[in-house]
């Protein structure tokens, strides 16, 4: 039930600021890396293109999403039952199964970037990097640190990347030429992939659903909520940007770099070695367990905050089920491995997940037993949104042949 009535919090920009980071570093996460690169060399520059429009589309999902949330003061799950009795617990069910999948390969992410940093095999890696999630959910003042470690680690991540696109000499001339491409059918499945990685299942909402946890709803803090979301989208897509400069200059330093790094296990991993040698691999290790740790905790906060709704028990004992979360995902990780394949197929997936929910959320963008009376949602915002609702499910469809592959 909406609880738009009771009076809103005083927006904290410690929160506010912690909200924007934890859906930029849930999405900048090991997945969001090891795609970025694939992708990078398999396209090249023409992949820039592709890149400037999945940026503005997870703006304009996200500025729709969380406003919609934000003032209907209840969490998308509960927006999608009252959308269509029923619908949430479908769109709560597939949201949490595409944050376990993407929170697997999120661990074994942490372990990649340990693997790089001190030669720690991936097993043991995936098990330190479960325990160090957990750590931060063992306190009671769970959500206050988690704020503060994504901001930290969103720091980390933009620094070590930027070292490495300055040191990879990137034709950004090139790139430029190259920002309208006639070739973009051929992308499809790097659009639907990016676009999941950005702001697929579980990735849109972590920052909206941290919000309301801190009490901040209703029309009266919009305003302050799209600010987070532009904060949240620009970080999330600067490092994007970089990261496809840092790869496309590393691509051309020789001529079978690409070829090397689509053959390698951890082919980001690969990119920074060939840019910066031992240094660029060291930092890669860096920039990886920072993505992947926060991003362990940002999936499995906000798959948990889907769930809520599924049982009372679980909003009774939240914490300890993202402790299960991430002991779960650890778990697979350590028996199964092969942490890369896994990042991209998850991307993808959660890119076929997205038309859904942000569907729902705009056929409930201006249903007032939902956002109220009083509030209208922009109607520029609704026609954005019904563009990349229609362009993510053409797109996905059209790549479904291709994420086939990724899962052969």
């Amino acid at each position: 039930m909406s609880n738009s009535t009771t009076p809103a919090a005083k927006p904290s920009r410690s929160v506010m600021f912690g909200a924007a980071f934890l859906m930029a570093t849930s999405a900048i996460g090991p997945g969001f890396l090891t795609q970025t690169s694939k992708f990078t060399a398999t396209y090249g520059s023409n992949l820039i293109g592709v890149i400037l429009l999945v940026i503005c589309m997870d703006i304009i999902a996200q500025m729709n999403i969380w406003s919609v949330v934000s003032v209907s003061g209840m969490r998308a799950q509960d927006v999608a039952n009252k959308v269509l009795p029923g619908l949430g617990y479908v769109v709560a069910v597939l949201v949490a199964i595409g944050g376990l999948a993407f929170n697997i390969g999120n661990v074994g992410g942490v372990a990649l970037g340990m693997n790089a940093m001190f030669g720690l095999n991936e097993r043991m890696g995936a098990i330190i990097a479960g325990c160090l999630g957990i750590l931060i959910f063992v306190n009671k003042n769970a959500k206050t640190i988690m704020d503060k470690v994504a901001t930290i680690l969103a720091a980390i991540i933009l620094v070590t990347v930027t070292v490495v696109a300055v040191m990879s000499k990137p034709p950004v001339g090139e790139v430029v030429t190259h920002v309208i491409s006639d070739d973009f059918a051929s992308m499809f499945a790097a659009m639907t992939t990016l676009l999941g990685g950005s702001c697929g299942g579980y990735i849109a909402f972590s920052g909206a659903h941290r919000l309301l946890d801190a009490g901040i709803s209703g029309p009266e803090n919009v305003g302050h909520v799209r600010k987070s979301v532009l904060q949240g989208c620009g970080t999330s897509g600067i490092v994007r940007i970089l990261m496809f400069l840092a790869v496309l200059g590393t691509c051309g330093l020789a001529a079978d770099n690409a070829a090397t790094i689509l053959a390698a296990s951890n082919p980001a991993a690969e990119a920074f070695r060939l840019a910066a040698g031992s240094l660029g691999y060291r930092l890669f290790g860096l920039c990886l367990f920072s993505a992947g740790i926060s991003s362990v905790v940002g999936a499995a906060f906000t798959s948990v905050s889907f769930l809520k709704t599924l049982h009372p028990t679980i909003a009774k004992y939240e914490r300890q089920f993202v402790i299960g979360f991430i002991a779960f995902s650890t778990l697979v990780m350590a028996i199964l491995g092969g942490a890369a394949g896994l990042l991209v197929v998850a991307g993808a997936v959660n890119g076929l997940i997205l038309p859904i929910t942000l569907g729902t959320m705009l056929a409930a963008s201006r249903n007032k037993s939902i956002v109220g009376e009083n509030y209208k949602h922009p109607t520029i915002l609704i026609v954005l949104g019904i563009v990349v609702t229609l362009l993510a499910a053409y797109t996905g469809i059209k790549a479904v042949p291709s994420i086939m592959k990724l899962f052969a």
